[in-house]
């Protein structure tokens, strides 16, 4: 058995986010999102339920799902709010919080991080948009968090 083991702390082993703006067609992704905290992948299918009056219970089928990835990070400047520096329009430039008031389309891919094993692990990429922003900051807890939440277009796609 090979257990995801995302290695806190390990470069190139640990569980990263990368996003790219979609109208771009960027054949990489052009921000790596820093200081993940913690990761949920949310592939959660609506049902439909009826009753009919030969049955003593509710009768349910699947229909479409409603996928979503939830995370909060430590709060990068440059990241959040962008680098002037990058290529205009791109997610680099316009940063997270850009991306989100713009409400982009965006490309991303969770590298889950490598198995218990060594072996290299699965990623899971789709499109959606940025929403959840709200970051804070407290006496016990003086860096800036916001929890993230990627709103799923669509499907998953695992490679």
């Amino acid at each position: 058995m090979a257990y995801i083991y995302p290695a806190p702390g390990v470069a190139t082993k640990q569980s990263t986010l990368k996003i790219s703006v979609a109208a771009n067609s960027a054949s990489t992704p052009e921000l790596t999102v820093p200081a993940l905290q913690d990761v949920t992948v949310n592939a959660s299918n609506d049902t439909f339920s009826w009753t009919q009056l030969d049955q003593g219970s509710k009768l349910q089928i699947a229909t479409t799902a409603t996928n979503s990835l939830s995370m909060n990070i430590v709060l990068d400047q440059t990241v959040f709010f962008g680098d002037s520096t990058e290529v205009s329009g791109e997610a680099d430039f316009k940063g997270i919080f850009g991306c989100s008031t713009a409400k982009d389309l965006l490309d991303f891919e969770l590298y889950l991080g490598d198995t218990s094993t060594g072996a290299e692990g699965k990623t899971i990429s789709g499109k959606g948009y940025i929403t959840g922003l709200a970051p804070t900051v407290s006496a016990d807890s003086p860096v800036w968090v916001t929890p993230i939440t990627i709103t799923v277009d669509g499907d998953y796609t695992v490679a």
